[in-house]
């Protein structure tokens, strides 16, 4: 039977050479009805103040914009890349007021970021007629040149530009010149970022799902690792 801790233990083995790359809600954070009521955990967030001085880098890359991840994630030293890399983006700006105005253009309530939209419906009443409106949501938003994305229980829409989370794991590890890294995540905008550990061209990369139920099946199956939610990434961060 494989070992599946084997990759993170090689990892931890030469901690200056390496890079934990991880998502924020879902991964550090449990997920809530309201993004805004999210914390990261006292014991999490003790986890990242001593694993920053240990590895090469530390850095959250989420669907946050980095204000946000700011106050989620208050440890210094932790690289914070928001918005699924689109922060890293320059063109990504030019679509902002275009994205502003899709948003304000539907009868629901809309989080408003710089550089996308996303509409939440964790707490609808009826799932299926809020999936079937925010299904015309997207269609609208294919029709003005926008790219739409659902996650968990959420439709993001972005802009038209080659930016998410896996450039932006590319990006970091060759600003750092790191061959090594973990990417741990939980959705789906975190496959693009299991592709980019994959391009980096590393000797050891490393994919870790967090599972839950609801967990999109290419994600498990793509990962190298799998823990079962945010206690086991905390468990998983203190073996590092």
């Amino acid at each position: 039977m494989e070992d599946e801790a084997a990759p993170i233990r090689a990892l931890a083995a030469e901690p200056r050479q390496a890079a934990v790359l991880l998502d924020a809600d879902g991964v550090l954070a449990p997920i809530v009805d309201r993004p805004e009521d999210a914390r990261v955990p006292k014991d999490v967030l003790a986890e990242l103040v001593r694993l920053v001085p240990r590895y090469g880098l530390v850095a959250c890359i989420s669907g946050r914009p980095r204000g946000q991840l700011e106050t989620l994630v208050p440890v210094a030293g932790v690289e914070l890349v928001g918005e699924h890399g689109l922060e890293l983006s320059d063109e990504a700006a030019a679509w902002a007021q275009g994205i502003a105005e899709f948003g304000r253009s539907f009868d629901w309530p809309a989080e408003q970021k710089a550089l996308s939209v996303s509409f939440h419906f964790r707490r609808a009443d009826d799932e299926a007629a809020a999936r079937a409106y925010l299904t015309r949501v997207a269609d609208a938003a294919v029709r003005q040149g926008l790219v739409p994305r659902w996650g968990r229980k959420v439709l993001e829409v972005r802009p038209p530009v080659a930016a998410d989370k896996g450039t932006a794991v590319r990006a970091l590890l060759a600003r750092s010149g790191l061959r090594r890294a973990l990417y741990a995540g939980d959705d789906s905008t975190d496959l693009d970022a299991f592709v980019g550990l994959c391009e980096a061209g590393l000797e050891l990369g490393v994919r870790v799902a967090v599972d839950s139920s609801e967990a999109p099946a290419g994600l498990l199956e793509a990962a190298d690792v799998v823990v079962a939610g945010p206690e086991g990434m905390l468990a998983l961060l203190r073996s590092l």
